[in-house]
């Protein structure tokens, strides 16, 4: 029985789905305007575990994921620039621009995380028109108000359930902590659906009350909607995400549509480093790209498997190197098991290895518990090299080990198990390729042809119109 610890309840609860196998699971994308970071990574790879496990169980799930790439400003508050707007103005060029370089970037890192694909992932520019029709209903139904600086807020007080996902009163919002309230508002906690566009500003559209772009909050509860219904599953999100987006995505949602919103809220910790508070302020602040040049994506991914998604994940050197040899032990083990196990029948009748699947099981259904989980893969890595070192090894065990750990370790946790001499064969390419692109830096072009050549009679085919490493 699968358990979820649900935010908007603070406790564990029996996971029962709207329509039986079915799941709707909606999850707070990237704003693209900026490299995604370790944060990032904590994030999605704990809703792809959700994702992933989900399946494993049976359910057929339509995982949707948003892309902002329009209304999110600075500060996560009503006034000032449009995070977009203003990198846009930094690397002098068009904020669509922008978002489609940053949202390519961060599907390519997902992908070197292992990270499965949304079924559906939507951009907030593509759903302008629902967006304005949304408020137009919250107007008419009184929860929204129109100002004369063309402006449309949410009337946080008659939404009298406010703050029930925060846990926070109304006079614990953040309207002015950073930015002067707008004096507009009929009360400084009234949140913006609507932004009257001034005359600079790039991205803007026409609606009933003026030129302008629509609120951070009110993009997800359209979204939402439109693709898992009034009512859907599982939302989740950073805990960065419970105020006030959420807060205020249950609000607009629930007095629009007169329903529940969501089942389960479900949040990930965030990520510190070294103990610290991860910012671009404090200097500590990792972006994936940057990442990737020193550590495999595999081993980052397999990092974070190894705190459980509700607790902070801290980015320590030390740890993380010690993940790295357990992570090679993982893989040495696997590929030493399937050199003695070919055309070897799998016979699930040893009660050891049994007893390691069934608490792997339990760990998961324990709200996805995959520090836990991982640690029975640990046992039966163990179990393996003892059988593997016997000389009277039993084959059908190991492969009863070996199921297991591809049913664990790779189907389960996404983990991307690889043989060493693969990686070595991988990493001794990579020296070559880097050779011969600083010869041909220097325009030795005939011995970094001779390269080509010979990688070609291996064949590799080197392409340089793209880069010196496309194979």
């Amino acid at each position: 029985m699968l358990k979820v610890y649900n935010t908007l309840t603070r406790k564990k609860e029996e996971f029962k789905s709207i329509n039986e196998k079915k799941v709707g699971l909606y999850v707070c994308g990237p704003t693209v305007y900026g490299y995604p970071h370790l944060g990032h990574a904590k994030s999605y790879i704990s809703f792809d575990i959700i994702h992933r496990y989900l399946k494993y169980l049976g359910y057929c799930v339509k995982y949707v994921q948003n892309i902002t790439d329009v209304g999110h400003l600075v500060g996560d508050v009503d006034e000032g620039e449009d995070k977009i707007e203003r990198q846009a103005k930094i690397e002098q060029t068009d904020p669509v621009a922008i978002a489609y370089n940053y949202e390519n970037i961060y599907f390519e890192c997902m992908d070197k995380l292992n990270i499965e694909r949304p079924t559906i992932s939507c951009r907030a520019t593509g759903h302008i028109l629902e967006i304005i029709e949304a408020i137009k209903m919250l107007i008419e139904k009184d929860y929204a108000y129109v100002t004369n600086e063309g402006n449309v807020y949410f009337r946080v007080k008659k939404y009298k359930n406010y703050g029930q996902l925060s846990r926070r009163n109304i006079e614990e919002n953040l309207s002015g902590e950073r930015i002067e309230i707008k004096n507009d508002k009929e009360n400084p906690d009234d949140f913006a659906l609507w932004k009257h566009a001034e005359k600079n500003h790039i991205m803007k559209w026409p609606s009933p009350w003026g030129i302008g772009y629509p609120g951070w909050h009110i993009e997800c509860s359209v979204m939402s909607k439109k693709y898992l219904g009034e009512t859907f599953d599982i939302h989740g999100g950073g805990m960065d995400n419970i105020f006030p987006h959420h807060e205020c995505e249950i609000a607009q949602s629930e007095s629009l549509n007169g329903k529940s919103f969501v089942n389960y809220f479900v949040h990930n910790n965030l990520v510190t480093v070294n103990g610290q508070k991860m910012g671009k302020s404090l200097g500590n602040f990792i972006t994936l790209p940057d990442l990737f040049k020193e550590y495999s994506p595999k081993v980052i991914r397999f990092y974070i498997l190894l705190t459980h998604y509700r607790r902070p994940t801290d980015f320590d050197k030390e740890k993380l190197n010690e993940a790295i040899k357990n992570y090679e032990k993982i893989e040495k083990t696997y590929y030493k098991i399937k050199k003695v196990t070919v055309g070897v029948e799998n016979k699930n009748k040893y009660d050891d290895v049994k007893n390691l699947k069934n608490q792997f099981i339990e760990a998961m259904n324990d709200d996805f518990n995959t520090a836990l989980a991982i640690s029975y893969i640990y046992e039966a890595i163990k179990l393996a090299n003892s059988e593997l070192n016997n000389s009277e090894k039993d084959i059908y065990k190991l492969k009863y080990l070996e199921s297991f750990i591809e049913e664990s370790a790779i189907n389960i946790l996404g983990l991307e198990l690889e043989e060493q001499e693969n990686k070595k064969d991988e990493e001794l390419l990579n020296f070559i390729l880097d050779l011969r692109s600083e010869l041909r830096n220097n325009k030795n072009y005939e011995l970094s042809d001779k390269i080509r050549d010979e990688l070609t009679k291996l064949g590799y085919e080197v392409n340089d119109r793209k880069t010196d490493k496309n194979l």
